[in-house]
This record gives structure tokens, C-alpha cells and sequence, in this order.
């Protein structure tokens, strides 16, 4: 039986965050950035908790680009949000660990994360008219931001934002404009340069282009990836569409049911996809080189996680499924430089392995 079905009613974690770091928020140092270890989060609901995210562990190095995608309701913005230490009531994580720099995310207090937060490691929300102030200037909004880290003269701080502005294309004039007199995709470059105003090591960012239209995504994935390589941060992008990620991100790590169905190297996943899942993706979207082909959707729809199910949860929809595929559920297979939830690998792969 699934590991989610099986598990009843947990007792919701007691364990106070901690002002100061112990032994178990020290880690050896590994040459990863992030670590994300057996992350699991539910929504402890009246009906019974309902597991989102479903022990997932991967690593981010310095400067690396890892992108996550999947249906919606497959835990990709619940994972995220429990990386960044936003998530709120009903939703908590009951197990696992975020290693962030050495230290346990988890662990810290609330007080611990705000220094962390914006300077170290910052947010990019989906839509920028809802994460902006809709009554305060840009310029109001980046001061405020660079205020609540200790920056306090007016010049620092006027020069930092007119230069992170001008670093996503846009005028500094435009410090003085309020988010309802931005285009869309200012708004958006905007929150990316908000984001970048203490040159943090990592970004996350949660569909930042799904209120753009395809010439809009391009020009900020471009952008998006030139400011990378120029300042050298980590990046998590969530996002709908593979495609949109296939030449910007390092590292691909495809969700479903709130787990890893696979994850590696992104050119080693578009080249030669493994789960039958992620295959499903590819053929979803069309190809702008080689001939016309038909596009296939994967049939059916993603499970209901509130509802107990036996074996891969992706079973009821893939054509590829066996008897043993209803009855167990598969562990993670190391298949030619990528990681595969899917018993179609059993024989000679190696479990229990993630890049």
C-alpha cells in the first residue's frame, strides 16, 4: 500500500525552532548549496491530513539552475514554499530536512529566517501585481526591503535600486511609478530585481511567467538566465511548461502526486525522457524543428492525494502499467544519469540514488 495511504492521523510537531544553531543544523560541508533531504508537508485538514509533498530530496549546487515541473496539484509551490519557510496553516512539514548554506531551515526561528530571507535567499512570486504594493512606489518598496537589512543611507539606497533596475531593463525613472502603471512584464522584472537587490545565492521563483504571453516568457527566461551567469546565484523556477525551461535550466526535476518521478540533467531528460509520465509531458508540446506530428495528452487526471491508493500513484493513467505497478509503490531508480520512479527499471538500475 502507498506510504500515504498506510500513514494515519500524525501528531502535529511540538518541536520549538531554535534561536541558535545546535549540532543537528551543522552539516559537513559537501560543495551543494542547498540540500533538501526526505522533505515531506501535509495540509493537516478536518477531513485527515493530506500529504503535497511526499519525501523529496535533491541538491542544488552554486550557480546551478533547477527546474520543476508538473501538473498543477503535483506539490511543486508547496515544495517550494517549504524550501523559502513560507508556508502557513493548514500546511507544515513533518519530516525532513533544508539545508541552506549548513544550516536546517527547519530549525530556525522566525527571527533567524528574516536575516536569511531577501539577503541570502529570495522569492520571486507568480503574480507580481499581487506580491507588490499596490499603493507604494517601486522605489518605496526596494527602500523598505533594503531598510529591513540594515541599509539605511538614502544614497546606498537609492543607488542599489536604480542599478538593480537597470539590470532587468528597466528605467530608473520608473522608481517613482506605482505597480498599476507597469506593464506586466515590468511588474515582473521588477520583483526580479527586487529579488536580486543583496545579490543573494539563491532565487526562487514561482511561475514568473505565467501571466506573460510567449514573446514576453522568452525575453525574461533570457534575462533570467544572463543575470545568472552575471552574478552567479542558484535558481529554483516552478513553471507548467517544459518547454519554457529546456535550454535555461541545469538540472530538470519532473513532480507527481507530490514526488519525484524523475529527475537528472535537463538535455538527458528532453533527449531521453524515462518515467512514463515525463514522457507523457514531452508529447504534450510541439516541436518548432522536424516534422508535424500529432500531439497526445496524458488521459485521466492527477489523483486525489485526500484518498487512499495503492501502488504508483501514476499507474491509473500510464500505458506502460503491470500488475506489480498496482500493488507496490516504486522507489527511485538511478538509470543512466537520472533518477526514475518507475519499476519498468528494476532490473539492473540502481534505487535509492538522487543526483
Amino acid at each position: 500500500m502507498s506510504s500515504r495511504a498506510a500513514e494515519p492521523w500524525r501528531l502535529r510537531r511540538t518541536a520549538t525552532r531554535l534561536d541558535t544553531l545546535d549540532a543537528a543544523d551543522l552539516q559537513a560541508p559537501t560543495g551543494a548549496i542547498l540540500e533538501v533531504q526526505d522533505l515531506s508537508v501535509e495540509y493537516l485538514l478536518e477531513s485527515g491530513p493530506v500529504l503535497a509533498v511526499d519525501h523529496v530530496s535533491v541538491a542544488l549546487d552554486t550557480g546551478e539552475f533547477l527546474a520543476v515541473v508538473g501538473e498543477s496539484g503535483c506539490g511543486k509551490s508547496t515544495m517550494l514554499f517549504a524550501v523559502a519557510q513560507l508556508l502557513t496553516p493548514p500546511a507544515e512539514i513533518i519530516n525532513g530536512s533544508v539545508i541552506f548554506k549548513g544550516r536546517n531551515m527547519v530549525r530556525l526561528t522566525e527571527t533567524a529566517l528574516n536575516a536569511v530571507r531577501w539577503k541570502d535567499l529570495s522569492v520571486v512570486m507568480q503574480s507580481a501585481m499581487n506580491a507588490l504594493n499596490p499603493v507604494k512606489s517601486i522605489g518605496a518598496q526596494f527602500k523598505d526591503a533594503m531598510q529591513a537589512h540594515g541599509t539605511t543611507s538614502n544614497d546606498a539606497i537609492a543607488h542599489r535600486s536604480a542599478e538593480v533596475l537597470r539590470m532587468v531593463g528597466i528605467d530608473p525613472v520608473h522608481l517613482k511609478s506605482y505597480p498599476h502603471q507597469l506593464s506586466g512584464g515590468m511588474r515582473q522584472r521588477s520583483m526580479i530585481a527586487m529579488a536580486l537587490l543583496f545579490t543573494p545565492d539563491l532565487v526562487i521563483m514561482d511561475e514568473p511567467t505565467s501571466a506573460l504571453d510567449v514573446v514576453a516568457q522568452r525575453s525574461l527566461m533570457v534575462q533570467i538566465k544572463e543575470l545568472q551567469q552575471q552574478i552567479g546565484f542558484a535558481v529554483i523556477f516552478v513553471t507548467h511548461d517544459m518547454s519554457l525551461v529546456s535550454h535555461f535550466s541545469d538540472k530538470l526535476m519532473v513532480m507527481y502526486a507530490g514526488q519525484v518521478a524523475e529527475i537528472g540533467p535537463t538535455r538527458r531528460l528532453f533527449d531521453s525522457p524515462s518515467h512514463p509520465y515525463t514522457v507523457g509531458l514531452m508529447d504534450a508540446f510541439p516541436s518548432i524543428r522536424g516534422p508535424k506530428r500529432s500531439l497526445s495528452g496524458i488521459p485521466g487526471r492527477p489523483p486525489d492525494l485526500a484518498k487512499a491508493q495503492q501502488g504508483c500513484w501514476f499507474s491509473p493513467r500510464c500505458p506502460k502499467v503491470f500488475d506489480r505497478c498496482r500493488t507496490e509503490e516504486p522507489p527511485l531508480y538511478h538509470v543512466n544519469g537520472a533518477d526514475v520512479r518507475c519499476f519498468l527499471f528494476d532490473d539492473g538500475a540502481v534505487a535509492g540514488s538522487t543526483p
